[in-house]
């Protein structure tokens, strides 16, 4: 049993610390896994979207609040733009941002808000109806609990209606200047699951989010979203992927397929 104690903390240490007589019953750290070619297949992802052109360049989240808000009320409307967006394409959340944002997009102004008003005004992104149950019921939680404010944890985000995982980690990026995890969505799912830097294909986006952190580098964290985001909106495409536009076409697993 004693034995089994010295191995075991040896293994925490990391080489070159613990005693010399434990270092030598420490085991070999297996080699971190990471995918076949990804550091190739990622420099050609960049060049493709080196012209930033796709719509999530032009009218995604982060260009949807206003700027020269006070930073409290620029965080609430980034929160809300993620809200907004989900199932919806970033056109048609610009847009509803834009009507919002005109009418005063603030916490109060929200609250003195009817909902039929609302509904009108953010209509026709996806699930309107529950949004607009959702923005009321997460703005009455900012104003009672936040002074306004929006959470700056993951852990608090979620608990807010209408707020998942991927819009948490993008609102830690975005509204509050930190990299809390990667944000994962339907193109990132979709496309590093097709370019197989999962372990095993994965189901659902917050799967496929603990698999990537488990081995992409935590300063790619911060870019991948709208790397990939754009990647998917222009040429991996859900239907019909334009392979042979492609810089990935030799080294893709779902290229080799088609």
């Amino acid at each position: 049993r004693r034995s089994k104690r010295r191995k075991s903390i040896a293994i925490a240490y990391e080489s070159g610390q613990g005693d010399s007589a434990e270092q030598g019953t420490s085991e070999p750290q297996r080699p971190r896994w990471e995918p076949r070619d990804w550091q190739q297949q990622l420099e050609h992802i960049r060049e493709m979207r080196r012209k930033r052109d796709a719509p999530v360049d032009e009218m995604g989240v982060d260009k949807c609040y206003d700027s020269s808000a006070p930073p409290q009320v620029m965080r609430y409307q980034v929160l809300l733009s993620l809200m907004l967006s989900s199932q919806t394409k970033d056109q048609v959340t610009s847009a509803a941002m834009l009507r919002l944002r005109q009418h005063g997009l603030t916490v109060d102004r929200i609250l003195q808000m009817d909902d039929m008003t609302l509904g009108q005004i953010i209509y026709p992104v996806g699930f309107w109806r529950n949004k607009v149950k959702y923005i009321k019921q997460t703005t009455a939680i900012l104003k009672q609990k936040y002074g306004g404010d929006i959470p700056r944890t993951v852990e608090e985000l979620v608990q807010l209606p209408g707020v998942g995982p991927k819009m948490a980690h993008l609102a830690m990026n975005i509204a509050w200047d930190s990299v809390s995890g990667i944000a994962v969505d339907t193109h990132v799912h979709r496309i590093t699951n097709r370019l197989r830097w999962v372990k095993k294909e994965t189901r659902y986006p917050e799967e496929t989010r603990r698999a990537l952190e488990d081995w992409l580098p935590r300063d790619l964290w911060r870019e991948i979203n709208w790397l990939l985001v754009g990647f998917g909106q222009q040429t991996c495409l859900p239907v019909n992927p334009r392979c042979n536009e492609c810089l990935n076409q030799d080294i893709c697993p779902a290229a080799k397929r088609r």
